[in-house]
């Protein structure tokens, strides 16, 4: 049997709903046939946008959506974007090398930002700090922010269609730049994030959080020679609100696909529990340049990266991925890790929103599917805006030398205007769990709901064919009895219930 203890007294503060984060990169099939279809389309679409996937993840109520990039930011030009879309240039993009598509730009500022109200996401721009000027990167800024008749971009932007600033509050000044985004030094990064963001401070009233450009995965030696050169400077122009780092589980192996086995299952659940390394010792590191913790660690890419294909593009959509159990187990083993640091992660971007990388949604044509991973963060939305209380697991675990002990039973709790929102996966790929919730410092009603996701085949996928495969089951909660649940094999659930004072 296994046990959570939930204590009352003890808290990390009010979850960011920003952990719950989206991300939507110009590559492949994301917006082409994923999001965007276009006016003329035979597809229902609202201003262009698929109607079944903007319904949908409004009802996700995302709280942040990053765009363009990723490393589509490297070579983007926000000009190409702006404009009668007719006449828009059509360029060879980052990407062009893996498949050969151009970018034909019909998709720019104006539209991400329609989108993000349409779904009541907060806009998250990923500037490019690797071949634009920073005078052009602050141009944007002020077309974007500026008031109506204050300035002539803003007056650009008002011939174009929108007379109100959009409100894109959130800037990443360079993505990757110890790779795509120009192979340079943590030194030469934190020179150019201070100059790009320097000529901003007039910009200050805009109310902008800017993000400078963190490690790849583990590699803590960038984070100390950033920060190092970034804090040696006696004052800054411009404060940074964050710092990003991105992790993928498996990015480039080529060993993972949707016929795991039992050792395939687990090896990627060590590999996605390692983010506990990721945040604790960047943020260790972090400590001795920020010791007031003002900066916020952004995680702003994140997810399983398994071999392309497996969509259902068959390989035409880069990097486009189905998702089964694994990728759901994954998802939620994350977001419990974020909740459980909530003072310490300011935003999560979980990579892609559609035709991707661990993908919330796949469609093509007059296709459309929701995933595992949609669930998983539709069941997990209680926490957004909740008081992180702790949760103490004791369960089974598992050793692997590389990484080890990783725990069978994954949880986070919180609780909002009286409601106790704990969401639990179990990463048994066989074994049930019966898990004994006991109290501290509070108390629960007697019953609850309890949603659970699984498969008796945790290798099912949802499909055009079967979108409904995988998806959550709801069941009243019997707690009168040492508040115990039953997690089946290979599951992610969340159980809420009235607290008691």
């Amino acid at each position: 049997m296994s046990r959570i203890t939930l204590d009352f007294s003890k808290s990390k503060g009010i979850i960011p709903p920003e952990l719950y984060g989206h991300f939507s990169e110009q590559i492949g099939g994301v917006f082409y046939d994923g999001l965007w279809v276009g006016e003329d389309s035979k597809i229902e679409n609202v201003r262009g946008f698929r109607k079944k996937l903007v319904d949908s993840f409004a009802r996700l109520a995302p709280p942040v959506l990053r765009w363009p990039g990723g490393c589509f930011a490297e070579t983007y030009d926000w000009r190409d974007g702006i404009g009668p879309r007719a006449l828009r240039p059509r360029r060879i993009n980052w990407w062009y090398s893996h498949d050969g598509r151009v970018e034909s730009n019909q998709v720019g500022t104006h539209e991400f930002v329609d989108f993000c109200r349409m779904v009541g996401a907060q806009p998250y721009i990923a500037a490019n700090m690797t071949s634009l000027s920073p005078l052009h990167i602050r141009n944007w800024i002020e077309y974007c922010e500026a008031p109506a008749g204050l300035t002539t971009l803003a007056d650009e932007r008002a011939a174009n269609g929108e007379t109100t600033p959009f409100g894109v509050h959130y800037w990443g000044i360079g993505n990757e730049n110890w790779g795509g985004g120009g192979q340079m030094t943590p030194e030469a990064c934190a020179d150019e994030f201070i100059r790009f963001t320097t000529i901003c401070k007039p910009l200050a009233p805009f109310d902008l959080k800017f993000i400078m450009c963190g490690a790849n995965g583990h590699d803590l030696d960038w984070t100390k020679r950033l920060l190092g050169r970034w804090s040696s400077r006696r004052w800054h122009e411009t404060d940074a609100w964050g710092m990003s780092v991105h992790y993928y589980t498996n990015a480039f192996s080529g060993s993972d696909d949707l016929t795991f086995d039992e050792s395939g299952w687990y090896d990627e659940l060590f590999r996605a529990d390692f983010m506990r390394r990721i945040v604790d010792d960047h943020r260790l590191v972090m400590d001795e340049f920020d010791p007031e913790r003002k900066l916020r660690l952004v995680v702003d890419e994140w997810g399983n990266w398994h071999k392309d294909g497996s969509g259902p593009s068959r390989g035409c959509n880069l990097f486009e991925q189905q998702s089964n159990m694994r990728d759901a187990a994954v998802a939620a083993l994350t977001l419990n890790i974020f909740n459980n640091r909530c003072d310490v992660v300011g935003m999560a971007n979980v990579a892609q929103l559609c035709n991707n990388l661990h993908s919330l949604y796949l469609a093509g044509g007059g296709g459309f599917v929701e995933t595992p991973n949609y669930y998983v963060f539709d069941m997990f939305r209680g926490h957004k805006g909740g008081r992180q209380i702790r949760a103490c697991v004791e369960a089974e675990q598992k050793e692997a030398e590389r990484y080890g002990a990783l725990e069978l039973l994954s949880a986070s709790a919180s609780v909002k205007d009286g409601t106790l929102t704990l969401t639990m996966a179990n990463l048994s790929l066989t074994e049930c769990q019966r898990v004994e919730i006991n109290t501290l410092g509070g108390g629960l009603a007697n019953s609850g709901k309890l949603r659970i996701l699984t498969h008796s085949e945790p290798q099912t996928c949802n499909t055009f064919e079967d979108p409904y495969a995988v998806v959550p089951v709801e069941t009243a909660a019997d707690l009168s009895e040492n508040g115990m649940v039953t997690l089946p094999p290979a599951s992610v659930a969340v159980l809420t219930v009235n607290t008691e004072d």
